[in-house]
């Protein structure tokens, strides 16, 4: 028997919103749809609009950057419990990366737009959703550093100015 299960239910299991207020969860809910994507389908684009973002319930997702000279270069590897995409959440609401299937992927797609407004209705929720946001933008910058180092090597340590 499948049961169909609450969007609130679901959003409360999800690690990036364990602990948020049970009447934001219902705020947030409303911003958001279940949605499949195939293996190798692309999630988003670098350079287009962007609108969503995703709670991956299952599944895997590469994020990736393509480099004229290199091909297509995966910055980092996402699944079960992670979130795709941030772009939704500052100007110009321009994706920064491609996200692409690898296998069949489940999510929650929330309208970028919507909880912007929801934000900026309830400055509380607003610094909530933000300051989630912000770790998964540090950890997006990590990990393209990483990558760059792995691509470049490594570089000697600057040495301070002198006077």
């Amino acid at each position: 028997m499948n049961t169909k299960r609450p969007l609130t239910e679901l959003l409360a299991e999800h690690p990036f919103f364990q602990g948020l207020d049970g009447a934001y969860l219902e705020l947030i809910a409303g911003c958001a749809r279940n949605v499949r994507f195939n293996a190798g389908s692309y999630i988003f684009c670098e350079g287009e609009p962007a609108a969503e973002f995703y709670l991956i319930r299952y599944g895997r997702v590469s994020i990736e950057v393509h480099l004229p000279d290199r091909g297509t270069v995966t910055i980092q590897t996402l699944g079960e419990g992670d979130v795709v995409g941030w772009s939704w959440l500052v100007p110009p609401y321009r994706n920064q990366f491609d996200a692409r299937a690898l296998t069949l992927v489940r999510a929650l797609a929330f309208d970028g737009a919507c909880i912007r407004q929801k934000c900026a209705e309830d400055p509380r929720l607003g610094y909530e959703i933000f300051s989630r946001f912000a770790q998964i933008i540090a950890e997006r910058l990590q990990a393209t550093r990483l990558q760059l180092l792995d691509m470049y090597g490594t570089a000697s340590r600057r040495q301070p100015l002198h006077a």
